[in-house]
């Protein structure tokens, strides 16, 4: 998530009572959780084992809750807990705006674009041209959709992300400051559900097509030309590369990354990253021929032990 201006360390110090440990004449761009850091970004960590993923990665600004060395080009704002200072920055950058009629503020429409009667679309939403919105569907706050993208009924596109942390035993929602992006000649089929991302964007590349009742999960990144068949589910910060076809009720865990052309046969159960070019099947998910085989031998030995 970017920052509309660069705001500068010393500035968020003051602001929330942090420690500076490093150098204090950098300035932030974005905020972002640890998986989308970009150079300029502040991150957080408040958990020792993760200390180091967070001081090596691409973020400038880290808050943290104990003082450690610092890498060079970086800066530590140290406080005691990192987590409730990160999410009220997010708060602060992207406020609650409460919708009080089925069209928000600073609606951006294309040529050629319908929306039915009883879609509502939130604030700040761009559509591109030749769209259509049918009755049921609702666009969330930031949302960015392309031109000839079809919406059916009952989508729901730019939902908060499912994203706690737990906290004294509570559960503490993260407040999703990111957005959804729907590129060009995309189809989303009925009842489908789209969570924006927590901090980043959830991405839905040019030209795929979704059936019905697909959920996304919040930062997912789909390919481009994909097809992604009913009742799939694809949980938070997964990728699926270009011209992938994902069949009927597969579910893709959390951080997985899928390589291009892959194809995943139905009902399929998808823990760990899977190469491109190939089809899938099975819960893991492994090569599809392989499984057959598998199935086979067993159906065998089974039929072996009625003689």
């Amino acid at each position: 998530m970017n920052f509309q201006n660069p705001v500068s360390v010393t500035e968020i110090a003051q602001k929330y009572g942090l420690k500076i440990y490093g150098d204090a004449s950098l300035f932030a761009l974005g905020i972002n959780e640890i998986h989308k850091v970009r150079p300029g970004d502040i991150t957080f960590v408040d958990v020792e084992k993760y200390y180091a993923k967070s001081l090596n990665s691409a973020a400038t600004i880290i808050i943290i809750n104990k003082e450690v060395p610092c890498p060079d080009g970086k800066v530590l704002l140290i406080t005691d807990d990192p987590f409730a200072v990160y999410n009220q920055m997010v708060w602060e950058q992207r406020p609650m705006k409460y919708l009080t009629s089925d069209r928000g503020e600073n609606l951006k429409i294309g040529d050629n674009t319908h929306i039915d009667y009883g879609a509502v679309i939130g604030h700040d939403v761009i559509i591109g041209n030749d769209c259509y919105i049918q009755s049921g569907a609702f666009i969330g706050d930031g949302t960015i959709i392309g031109d000839r993208v079809n919406i059916q009924a009952g989508a729901l596109i730019g939902t908060d992300a499912f994203y706690f942390k737990k906290i004294n035993g509570h559960y503490t929602k993260w407040r999703s400051g990111g957005r959804v992006i729907i590129e060009n000649d995309v189809e989303i089929g009925a009842g489908c559900t789209i969570n924006r991302g927590v901090s980043g964007e959830t991405i839905i590349g040019e030209g795929t097509k979704m059936d019905c009742q697909v959920h996304i999960g919040h930062g997912v990144v789909i390919g481009k030309h994909c097809l992604i068949i009913a009742q799939t589910g694809i949980a938070g910060k997964s990728s699926i590369g270009d011209y992938s076809t994902i069949y009927g009720q597969v579910g893709i865990a959390q951080n997985v990354h899928i390589g291009a052309k892959s194809v995943i046969l139905g009902k399929s159960g998808v823990s760990k990253d899977l190469e491109g070019g190939k089809t899938y099947y099975g819960t893991p998910a492994g090569d599809a021929k392989e499984k057959f085989r598998e199935i086979a031998a067993v159906k065998m030995l089974i039929d072996e032990s009625t003689i």
